[in-house]
């Protein structure tokens, strides 16, 4: 089996290979879908991870309301099932709405796109009818959350800036390069930001700067910025001092250290640039010239996509399931991990199938761009990574078809410095659990392999082209 780094790589795989597991994993969905339902219905907390298979809430923001009726959404668009289609309409008309004005997070990708952009997205491929109003209706919602979003603003020493995090204004996020896609979605419906003087803020303009700034200050490329520069290590947080916007240093909030590498934040760069990089191939060249101009643009783009996403291949186990951070220290008693499957039931570090599920589709993504720009190999590359990782993820120990227990892919980890995560009796780490943005991220990778295998139109959150 050929090998590049630590995953080894299948190279056989085809995505109509895998249609019987996602037939099993939509099965498994829709069951789970209506249990949480019932136990998390609308006026309760948000649902966000389980513990002994059962979704609780944990208050903190309410970033993962989105993946719940999102996942509806998701399921309908997948099997046809229009059950899940009212539920998710209804629930996005009756209570989304405080997540399109909410001014203090960095989530509106998470929550609204999911929401909202899912139906709109619907509508626009003719999957669903739809009259003016109801269109207008999500259009109205991803403007009003792009905006917001985009308000969010502070600008760097180098006249930047980027879309800070819940943490305060001193905080860029690595999360937010994916809930950028609520700025491309508003931008793609011609809205703008309004400021002080009727200035008109270009929602695509602050989308290409805060990736610029996340590519400058939370990507590395091995070139000495600092000692434990590795190409492709990816810091959960990059601190600016605030008086004059100025980089201080890498932080994390849900790593081990600033300068190891939380996977799920690597996750989110890998997903997050890939499909920006496909984003902004849809945008003509008079709109991205202001900003650099597409060539220098899409370069940063794609130089942090391929960074962040060797950096993956070389530092996931065999089986393409990360532990949870690269600098863990119980890794160190599991000699030789990333040369064997993962094994989420070890009893020093746990793995994080989340970020699993999220990276797997930025490979795939960058896989098919850099094919069709003419990289074939290296397209291939990525593109059998992705479904390597699909082909672990879809079955056990990860899918998990137990009516019992709530979570649809198992061995998540949500906050592990903060010891949120259920430890089983007996047990020294996390393990079993699944989280709500995890499961999301499993039904919008499945959906795109689907689409894939089935030849149907390529998924986007932007939707088709215009």
């Amino acid at each position: 089996m050929p090998r590049v780094a630590g995953m080894q790589i299948r190279h056989d795989l085809k995505a109509a290979d895998l249609a019987g597991r996602l037939d099993a994993l939509w099965a498994a969905s829709a069951a789970k879908i209506d249990s949480i339902e019932r136990s998390c219905p609308p006026g309760a907390a948000s649902p966000v991870f389980t513990v002994e298979g059962r979704y609780t809430a944990r208050g903190w923001t309410e970033w993962t309301q989105g993946f719940q009726y999102g996942s509806a959404i998701l399921q309908f668009d997948a099997t046809g099932d229009e059950r899940f289609l009212e539920l998710g309409r209804d629930r996005t008309v009756r209570v989304m709405a405080p997540h399109v004005s909410h001014v203090g997070v960095h989530d509106h990708g998470f929550n609204n796109v999911s929401t909202y952009g899912n139906l709109l997205r619907l509508v626009a491929e003719g999957r669903i009818p739809a009259d003016g109003r109801e269109r207008d209706f999500y259009e109205l919602a991803l403007k009003v959350s792009g905006a917001v979003q985009a308000s969010r603003w502070r600008e760097t020493a180098d006249g930047t800036g980027y879309v800070y995090s819940f943490n305060g204004p001193q905080s860029l996020f690595v999360d937010t390069i994916r809930s950028c896609r609520a700025l491309a979605v508003a931008h793609r419906l011609g809205h703008v930001l309004m400021g002080e003087q009727d200035r008109r803020i270009c929602l695509l303009g602050r989308l290409i700067e805060h990736a610029t700034s996340t590519a400058r200050w939370n990507i590395f490329y091995g070139e000495g910025r600092d000692a434990y520069d590795v190409r492709g290590r990816t810091a959960h947080e990059a601190l600016f001092n605030v008086n004059d916007g100025a980089y201080r240093c890498p932080g994390t909030q849900q790593g081990y250290s600033p300068f190891s590498t939380w996977t799920r934040g690597l996750a989110w760069a890998v997903t997050g640039f890939a499909e920006l990089v496909e984003f902004l191939a849809t945008v003509t060249d008079d709109e991205v010239e202001p900003f650099g101009g597409r060539d220098h643009v899409t370069g940063v783009l794609l130089r942090a996509a391929e960074a962040t996403s060797d950096f993956y291949l070389e530092n996931t186990a065999a089986d393409g399931i990360p532990y949870w951070d690269t600098g863990a220290p119980g890794l160190v008693h599991l000699g030789g991990y990333r040369d064997r499957p993962a094994d989420p039931d070890n009893p020093h570090e746990p793995v994080d199938s989340s970020a699993a599920a999220i990276a797997a589709q930025g490979l795939l993504r960058l896989g098919r761009y850099l094919t069709g720009t003419g990289r074939a190999d290296d397209g291939r590359r990525y593109w059998q990574a992705g479904l390597t990782v699909c082909n672990t993820l879809f079955q056990a120990p990860y899918l998990s078809e137990d009516p019992a227990h709530q979570g649809l892919i198992r061995h998540s980890v949500y906050h592990r410095p903060n010891g949120w995560d259920h430890v089983p009796p007996g047990r020294a780490v996390p393990s079993g659990e699944a989280s709500m943005w995890g499961d999301y991220h499993a039904r919008e990778l499945a959906l795109y392999v689907q689409r894939v295998a089935r030849d149907e139109p390529y998924l986007t959150f932007f939707g088709p082209a215009r």
